[in-house]
């Protein structure tokens, strides 16, 4: 361990065919004489600023460690060169594995490279990895997914998510910024330009393939888990998007593998709310000692997965901490986890199936899923699920009796469903509550289906009226315990604003009694009986090393026009994606920054043709004479046959305008 490090704000790589990315790098001081291993991020959000305190809060701690750091811009993003034109691109895997090649080579580095990130990073860290580069010897990845298809922000369980909306307004901004003149020079003007002019709207490219075809399977590690040879420590949270990754590598990677499952939202556990936060960097150092060193520190001889398994909480929009514990098993499937089946009866979830009763029946309003809060939290203020009794009276619901001890759930809960529905097309939705004695309903996991998709999610198949189908609902993984003297309720919904992209026409489903079973994986007490080594807290944070030039705000509300009966949810945030961040001024490099966004979700509850998103957004980029501000505007709605995106991008240089583009494409729809 060294205190002494060094910091190059800008290092260019060459790529083979003659592009340059711009890195920030931090290594020991002498690390030209004594070569480290070396640590790649390899994201496209903006080094220089965006992901600046981010950045100084994590990769300081690995250069003390004796570790080189490179957060690499990918091409066509921050201050590198050339064009992005999707995620997860051949290109961008192919400049990776180029990076990778380049640091090995590199006097510093003694030819050993790890590469972690989250989110994307965690994406190409896993992408990367099956490309197999030579001198890429262990990887991190820390939320993230194997399976772009079965678990993204663009389709749940083959339902259209309106995140692939949103993700993609975001990536409009992301995509119209500019380089720093700072940097690149006087060619940063040209630069911007390019990239303007070469932009397309991501979010029509991705509704365009709404079924699992080549374009969601490149990139997908779950093709062929063989090709990924390295070992893997996964880090996920269960307040996050990506929480069956982890199940899925544990049970079929090959290499050697590791997994580490909080509490937290879309951010990096040692930043992590809901808390508790542990030492992320400590952990991955552990794992980096290892791997990229040769040191036997004791990692591999742990058990190697370890899930916090939540105590149950009241169902609150905000959450910063969550009680519970540290539970570890040693594989997956793990024999310390047992499947315990309840039925779907017309008198509730039972431990026997009872064929009594009449067909069950629900047309759920299209407002049904309001209490949802976001499936990708970013612990904003707001963003979680509420009380799931708000939304109960659109849902058929079934509880079962209550608990006589408490059950620790871990695992993927599945339904098994006989169902049949009134339309060719439709899905179900499924949520699995913890119901307090007071009758508060806390959301333990969700799961969806699209109906069309019951035989192949590669080619969509109408469904026949009123014929029963064979339906299985994957919901997603989750460790909790629901008390002694609580419920499991199950709702079971046609409709999931606005989560879901609602389907063409009001739908009926109908369920006969005791024909469906629902399964929950029990963890055992004897799993519960070992005592994990105790994970650090993380150290206080790097002192900051921003201004506050303004104050953020964030708004979330949902509200009901009284005449026309339309619901409208809205989330508007100063700051940006991360939270009210207001207008801050990087001292480092004196560059001022500033996000502002507003997403507003719209439909009437009679009329899924009324579904309406629109976000619109301004970053504004400023240092000295040179500023730069762009906004942003979407909108998606639907008719009967086709989705209907239109959207822009406009430009300032200065009070100048500078660029504008518009757009206009109408989609087909394909069983959505």
């Amino acid at each position: 361990m060294t205190e002494t490090f060094k910091e190059i704000e800008t290092l260019w790589i060459p790529m083979p065919d003659g592009a340059r990315l711009a890195a920030r790098a931090w290594m020991p001081e002498d690390a030209a004489q004594a070569p480290v291993p070396a640590i790649l991020e390899y994201i496209p959000y903006r080094r220089r600023e965006f992901t600046r305190v981010r950045d100084d809060n994590t990769h300081p701690r690995f250069a003390r460690a004796g570790y080189a750091v490179l957060r690499v811009d990918m091409r066509g993003s921050g201050d590198s060169d050339g064009l992005m034109h999707d995620e997860y691109s051949q290109q961008e895997l192919d400049d990776g594995c180029a990076v990778i090649a380049w640091i090995a080579a590199q006097p510093w580095c003694d030819g050993n490279v790890g590469m972690m990130g989250k989110s994307w990073g965690a994406y190409n860290s896993f992408q990367v990895a099956a490309m197999r580069p030579p001198a890429l010897r262990a990887i991190v990845p820390v939320m993230g997914t194997d399976d772009r298809w079965e678990e993204d922000i663009h389709f749940r369980g083959g339902v259209m998510a309106t995140d692939n909306f949103w993700w993609g307004s975001i990536m409009q901004l992301f995509n119209a910024a500019p380089p720093d003149p700072e940097i690149v020079g006087d060619r940063w003007h040209a630069q911007w330009r390019e990239r303007l002019e070469a932009m397309t709207l991501w979010t029509n490219l991705w509704a365009e393939h709404q079924t699992r075809d080549a374009m969601w399977k490149h990139g997908s590690v779950s093709q062929d888990y063989t090709d990924i040879q390295v070992p893997v420590y996964f880090f996920g949270g269960w307040a996050d998007l990506y929480r069956d990754t982890p199940f899925r590598i544990a049970e079929h990677l090959k290499a050697p593998c590791k997994v580490l499952m909080g509490p937290w939202a879309h951010l990096y556990p040692h930043d992590g709310i809901p808390g508790p936060k542990v030492d992320f960097v400590d952990e991955a150092i552990r794992w980096w000692d290892h791997w990229l060193k040769g040191v036997e520190n004791g990692i591999m001889d742990e058990p190697r997965l370890r899930f916090y398994v939540q105590d149950s909480t009241p169902p609150e929009t905000t959450i910063t901490h969550r009680g519970g514990r540290w539970a570890e098993v040693t594989d997956w499937p793990s024999a310390d986890v047992t499947r315990q089946v309840l039925w779907l009866n017309d008198g509730g979830l039972g431990a026997a199936a009872d064929p009594d009763g009449g067909v069950m029946t629900v047309c759920s309003p299209q407002t049904y899923g309001a209490a949802g809060g976001d499936m990708t939290s970013f612990a904003t203020p707001g963003d979680m699920p509420g009380d799931q009794r708000t939304d109960a009276g659109g849902a058929l619901v079934l509880r079962s009796a209550r608990l006589d001890g408490p059950m620790d759930i871990l695992g993927q809960p599945k339904l098994e469903l006989a169902l049949s529905t009134d339309r060719p097309q439709g899905f179900v939705a499924a949520i699995l509550a913890d119901e307090a004695p007071d009758g508060a309903q806390s959301v333990i996991s969700r799961g969806f289906a699209n109906l069309t998709h019951r035989v192949s999610a590669e080619t969509p198949a109408p469904v026949v009226p009123g014929q029963e189908m064979a339906i299985t609902v994957k919901l997603h993984g989750m460790a909790w315990q629901v008390p002694a003297g609580h419920r499991l309720v199950l709702h079971l919904a046609s409709t999931y604003w606005p989560i879901l992209w609602p389907s063409p026409e009001p739908v009926t489903l109908g369920l006969r009694p005791g024909l469906s079973r629902l399964e929950i994986p029990v963890l055992g007490a004897r799993a519960g009986a070992r005592a994990p080594r105790r994970l650090a807290p993380p150290p206080p944070a790097a002192p900051g090393r921003t201004t506050q030039l303004s104050q953020g705000s964030i708004a979330r509300d949902i509200t009901t026009d009284l005449i026309t009966g339309t619901v409208r949810n809205r989330m508007f945030i100063d700051g940006g994606v991360f939270g009210p961040i207001g207008k801050i001024r990087f001292d480092a490099i004196g560059t001022e920054f500033h996000d502002v966004s507003e997403r507003i979700y719209e439909i009437h509850p009679d009329d899924p043709l009324s579904a309406k998103a629109t976000m619109t957004q301004s970053r504004t980029i400023e240092r000295g004479a040179w500023k730069v501000r762009i906004e942003t505007y979407s909108e998606m709605t639907a008719s009967r046959d086709a989705f209907h995106l239109t959207a822009h991008v406009e430009c300032w240089e200065g009070d100048a305008p500078f660029h504008r583009v518009d757009w206009s494409h109408e989609i087909p729809r394909n069983g959505m």
